[in-house]
């Protein structure tokens, strides 16, 4: 297995043009595609905040997406390594971003609220600790400048 460098590539094409481009901030669509090959089209937008289509992604959901598909994956590697056996997984994430006064924004922090269920009663305070360590796996948390926090529960059954 390689341990170098990974690269990856989509194409996004803007699909909001009605008409008249960019002529004015309230005249066009937000809408756009992202094209990955070989998958579904995913329908993107702006968040409703920002003259978005509601019925649509935006790019604020999919980095929260991004972070706790990243982590719940990057979790049962751990659990398997230590011999953890999940059943289950679920994660209701939240993210707070913060709007400045110029107009441009960041989020603040994130944090994974993952629920997960063990096949043994022993290992529930272990898998409730493998958050940590799957949090310093995960390549998305890693990448990004602001905390990424976790609220596990565990429970066995």
């Amino acid at each position: 297995m390689s341990l170098g460098e990974h690269r990856y590539s989509l194409a996004v094409r803007w699909t909001g043009n009605l008409g008249e481009g960019t002529s004015s901030y309230r005249g066009y669509s937000r809408d756009h595609d992202v094209q990955i090959p070989g998958l579904p089209v995913l329908k993107g937008s702006a968040d409703p905040t920002f003259h978005g289509d509601r019925t649509r992604y935006n790019p604020e959901q999919l980095l929260l997406a991004a972070l706790a598909q990243c982590h719940m994956l990057s979790f049962l590697h751990v659990a398997v390594r230590h011999g953890v056996v999940v059943t289950d997984y679920q994660d209701d994430a939240t993210a707070v971003m913060r709007m400045n006064r110029d107009g441009s924004g960041q989020f603040e922090t994130v944090t994974l609220n993952p629920r997960v269920r063990v096949a043994d009663p022993g290992h529930v305070e272990l898998a409730g600790e493998l958050h940590h360590e799957a949090n310093e796996t995960c390549f998305i948390a890693r990448s990004v400048n602001f905390p990424v926090l976790h609220s596990p529960e565990t429970v066995a059954g």
